[in-house]
């Protein structure tokens, strides 16, 4: 089971490689967000909130891919604009996430943070996931990175996503957590970059 001093190790790695990686991204980050902007005709920042550590609710930056309107589960690619899709596919819509990991709010590996309604309501054992941040990346989001494509399937998306993905990433999670190492930090990240 992860520690506190190792919590704390974690914590220093995520400061300082968001302090490293920021002032890199930032410049094509205000593009993004521009050309966002520009073709949802909403503002190019999307905020949400979820669930962190503890349980705790947090917003959680990303750069806006829909269109305006109601979006169903599994049909997400539908409704996202043309530069929404190629930020989706490659995952940098996820790019303000950065400063959710400088503030605290996230870590870079860990389980990805849900909406409300599915990490807030963990029982028991499982209740481990929720004493580590939320992650940008983390062994259930590898595994599932084509979660959209999987979701699209299915007769009942919402169904299948809460009584097998979810029931698959929360057994994925604890183990994470339970097995935790620094070179495993390292290895999603690595993972999740090539």
């Amino acid at each position: 089971m992860i520690t506190k001093s190792q919590i704390r190790l974690k914590r220093v790695f995520d400061i300082l490689l968001a302090l490293v990686l920021i002032p890199i991204i930032i410049l094509p980050l205000i593009v993004f967000l521009i050309i966002a902007a520009l073709e949802t005709r909403l503002s190019g920042l999307f905020k949400q909130a979820r669930v962190g550590q503890h349980g705790k609710t947090f917003k959680i930056y990303k750069i806006r891919t829909l269109k305006k309107g109601k979006h169903e589960l599994g049909q997400l690619d539908t409704y996202a604009a043309p530069f929404g899709k190629f930020l989706r596919r490659y995952k940098l819509d996820e790019l303000p996430q950065l400063f959710n990991v400088l503030f605290g709010d996230m870590s870079f590996v860990g389980p990805r943070p849900d909406i409300v309604g599915f990490a807030d309501e963990l029982q028991g054992e499982d209740r481990i996931i929720l004493n580590i941040k939320p992650g940008v990346t983390g062994p259930a989001t590898l595994k599932y990175k084509d979660e959209e494509a999987l979701l699209a399937l299915q007769d009942d998306p919402e169904n299948y996503n809460r009584t097998i993905i979810w029931a698959d990433k929360v057994e994925i999670n604890k183990k994470y957590v339970k097995n935790w190492s620094f070179y495993l930090d390292l290895k999603y990240i690595l993972q999740s970059i090539f």
